[in-house]
């Protein structure tokens, strides 16, 4: 019998850290004849959304079919997609971001079964079948008779080491790679123009205080899949990015090659890597700074060290923030205003709050936290402690390994969705 998943998601994190690995999974388990399964996946709204997410997840060669985060309300109202899919009699609604009781009501409108990976709460749970948690504590709350809806599968973001591993096993069997040199630092400013203003400056300002002193290091910025170079170098064009003058030294210019790079004034090359997912090129990373989001946590499943920036140089700058803060700093004419508003209560409250995925699983800093007014050369000199103490990198690196969690949370969420196709066919 043929039957259809229906992947519910939204934003570009939740797409590259938990639906590429479950979609994976699924097609390990239910294989790839199209005509028997059906992988669908449909996007809400996200104040994280970047307006590539269709095309993130239509490049997943085991989804069939996306549905944009536009069309997404009409299709929670009504049923119908854009393009008017059909669907098969049987199916499971994947739950793997946006709002749990899109669950529920999509769940009940197609008659499908319904799962939810709960990373931190669970809801709806008198009307959801099967919950995959993250961990025990996910399920503290909940009354003791709907215990048998839960399963611990654990996080899914440790896939990402599980795909390493798999990939540095697959290049122990191809032609040896060149040696990686000895001290490479990854630049992680953001993928939205709200992180970007603040964070390209900040990153080029700070790699030239670092190459002053260590002229020997390369410097590589990841390009998300969710913009280009033309539109990241905009960040570093004095023309483009009215930030750019908070920062000393961050103008750069694009050089468009076979290996593309953004060249400083002083002739420091920043290269620009656009192959994605980068984990490969993470993983040879010795330093990684970085702005706060999935990153982290992708950083953290690779045991990379890293040093987290929160800059508000321009309090009304940074308006990427979740939920209502997030909505009210986006607001037309007012965000602004809000957005200084939020900013300044996240400056003053300092460290009170964690930010870094692996500080918040540790509930302790493991990887250092620098929110404020951010001065490019002091944290360089803190990157460049590190880097003269590779003692303190591996210290790093072991804490969060230990922290990461074990992987295969994609491969029980598969099995759950296979539970749950069976019991449809009973």
């Amino acid at each position: 019998m043929a039957v259809d998943i229906l992947v519910l998601s939204n934003g570009p994190g939740e797409l590259a850290t938990w639906v590429r690995p479950v979609v994976q999974a699924l097609r390990e388990h239910l294989g790839c004849d199209r005509a028997s399964v059906r992988i669908s996946v449909v996007l809400s709204p996200c104040p994280h959304a970047t307006g590539k997410e269709a095309e993130i997840a239509s490049s997943y060669t085991e989804v069939d079919r996306v549905q944009a985060p536009e069309h997404f309300l009409p299709f929670l109202l009504s049923g119908k997609t854009v393009e008017n899919w059909d669907w098969h009699e049987k199916g499971v609604v994947l739950f793997l971001g946006g709002d749990q009781f899109f669950t529920v009501v999509i769940g009940k409108r197609l008659k499908y079964r319904t799962v939810i990976y709960a990373e931190w709460e669970a809801r709806w749970y008198r009307w959801i079948d099967k919950f995959a948690a993250m961990k025990p504590q996910t399920f503290d709350k909940i009354p003791q008779k709907y215990a048998n809806k839960f399963t611990v599968v654990g996080d899914l973001i440790a896939e990402v080491s599980r795909s390493q591993a798999e990939r540095g096993n697959a290049d122990a069997l191809a032609l040896p790679r060149p040696t990686p040199p000895k001290e490479l630092i990854g630049l992680l400013p953001g993928s939205k123009a709200a992180k970007l203003a603040l964070g390209v400056p900040l990153c080029l300002s700070i790699a030239q205080f670092i190459h002053r002193i260590r002229p020997e290091t390369r410097f590589v910025i990841p390009v998300a899949p969710t913009i280009d170079i033309q539109t990241l170098a905009g960040f570093a064009d004095p023309e483009k990015n009215p930030c750019l003058h908070l920062f000393a030294n961050s103008v750069a210019k694009l050089h468009v090659t076979e290996s593309p790079f953004l060249q400083t004034a002083n002739g420091l090359q920043i290269e620009l890597w656009t192959e994605t997912p980068a984990y490969d090129l993470l993983s040879e990373c010795s330093l990684c700074l970085t702005t706060v989001g999935a990153n982290t946590a992708e950083l953290g499943s690779l045991a990379v060290p890293m040093i987290v920036l929160l800059p508000t140089q321009q309090l009304d700058a940074m308006k990427a923030w979740d939920g209502l803060p997030g909505l009210l700093a986006n607001l037309p004419l007012v965000g602004s205003v809000f957005a200084t508003v939020i900013n300044w209560l996240i400056w003053r409250l300092g460290k009170r709050k964690l930010y870094a995925w692996p500080n918040i699983w540790a509930q302790a800093e493991i990887v250092p936290e620098l929110v404020g007014k951010l001065e490019p050369e002091a944290v360089a000199g803190l990157a460049i402690d590190y880097l003269s103490h590779p003692e303190k990198l591996a210290q790093m690196g072991d804490r969060l390994r230990r922290v990461r969690g074990e992987s295969g949370a994609a491969n029980k969420i598969a099995q759950l969705v296979c539970e749950e196709l069976d019991c449809n066919n009973k």
